[in-house]
């Protein structure tokens, strides 16, 4: 696995070396201090499987930078970690391609969960932002936050639609979010909120846990 990590604090660096290899020690992380570094870096490593990067560096315009990073790499994955908690940058990032928005803020285990999530084909959106959104998008994902930890599996599930069930079929083909999306006509940032809420509803932690548990449960066939 290869990670980019991008930003222009170098003890928050070492912070998310930390963080990332106590995660995931396998990992080969890649850093840069500023856009015009991560740029160089993503020309030269086409084969990254995730991006993680600050907002406010020199080089760029943050708009113009995430925008660029996306056309650059549009299968990778990129997660924004800023100090700046504003909802519409948090809307706008997701927009332009983000997968992810994390608060500099957020603790060691809510980072790690979010690059998970994300790893596994999934959006992280702050909770704080489901909270004040009003945007339809999210509202799957309002609703999801609001289950009960408590609650019966089996009640749980009853959430699920129809669509979800359709790529938790083809998430068991093994097909990646973009083949899902164009198999079912969605868009694939649709997917990846499909891909968040079956993740959060199922409470498993990656894709092939999904398709475990939704085969326990009857919800696609026995793989």
């Amino acid at each position: 696995m290869k990670i980019l990590v991008a930003d222009d604090h170098e003890l928050f660096l070492k912070g998310l070396e930390f963080i990332i290899h106590d995660m995931h020690p396998e990992a080969e992380l890649l850093f840069a201090k500023d856009y015009t570094e991560e740029f160089k870096l993503i020309d030269e490593h086409k084969d990254l499987d995730l991006i993680l990067t600050d907002l406010a560096m020199p080089g760029s315009r943050w708009l113009d930078a995430i925008q660029k990073i996306h056309k650059k790499v549009p299968d990778v994955p990129i997660i924004i970690l800023s100090a700046v908690f504003d909802k519409e940058i948090v809307q706008k990032t997701i927009e332009i391609g983000a997968a992810g928005y994390i608060p500099k803020t957020s603790s060691n285990a809510v980072i790690m969960s979010a690059i998970n999530l994300v790893l596994s084909g999934g959006v992280y959106i702050p909770a704080e932002l489901l909270q004040n959104t009003n945007q339809n998008e999210f509202d799957l994902l309002k609703q999801v936050e609001n289950i009960e930890e408590g609650k019966d599996i089996q009640e749980k599930v009853k959430i699920l639609s129809p669509r979800q069930i359709d790529v938790l079929n083809l998430i068991s083909q093994g097909k990646s979010n973009k083949q899902i999306a164009y198999d079912l006509g969605l868009t694939e940032g649709t997917i990846k909120l499909y891909v968040t809420a079956i993740l959060k509803i199922l409470n498993v932690y990656n894709r092939t846990g999904a398709v475990i548990e939704a085969a326990k449960l009857g919800l696609i066939k026995k793989v």
